[in-house]
């Protein structure tokens, strides 16, 4: 069973306070993912409201199961980074356009404001940034339908 150098729990507000091994605690204290896109398990940082770090997890799997749903849960209240599934419509080809999306959370649109807004995290990932401030997420390139690469080839 993982073993954590620490202990979290929440409080009567819904706060989550961590116990180091040494007694300290730390109330209002938030995860933070290290590296949210390219390995989102990967570094977790439990950050106090100071903004020190109280803890750390090199992975999500090695937390015990009561600590890592506390730590999955506060995560995906906090983070919202839709993933494009497919790419329906452009308004224009020429920037700003509106883009009708299928997410993994829904059917969206999104205003593309130039196309510095697509950038490149990897050979087969992309992350869009649309004009409201919200973060999409192509999560590979080359699962997305032909028409929907058409679409986006337009604009790398």
């Amino acid at each position: 069973m993982p073993h954590a150098p620490f202990q979290l729990h929440r409080d009567a507000y819904g706060r989550l306070v961590l116990t180091a091994e040494n007694g300290e605690r730390h109330e209002g204290v938030t995860p933070v993912r290290a590296f949210p896109i390219a390995a989102p398990d990967a570094g977790i940082s439990l950050v106090s409201f100071e903004g020190h770090e109280v803890g750390w997890a090199d992975r999500l799997a090695d937390l015990p199961g009561d600590i890592r749903r506390l730590v999955e849960e506060d995560l995906a209240a906090r983070e919202f980074v839709p993933e494009i599934e497919r790419i329906a419509a452009v308004s224009s080809f020429a920037c700003p356009s509106t883009w009708q999306v299928v997410t993994d959370r829904g059917t969206t649109e999104l205003i593309l404001k130039g196309e510095e807004d697509i950038r490149r995290l990897s050979q087969t990932r992309l992350l869009i940034a649309d004009a409201n401030g919200v973060q999409f997420l192509v999560r590979d390139l080359t699962r997305l339908d032909a028409p929907s690469r058409k679409l986006l080839d337009r604009f790398l």
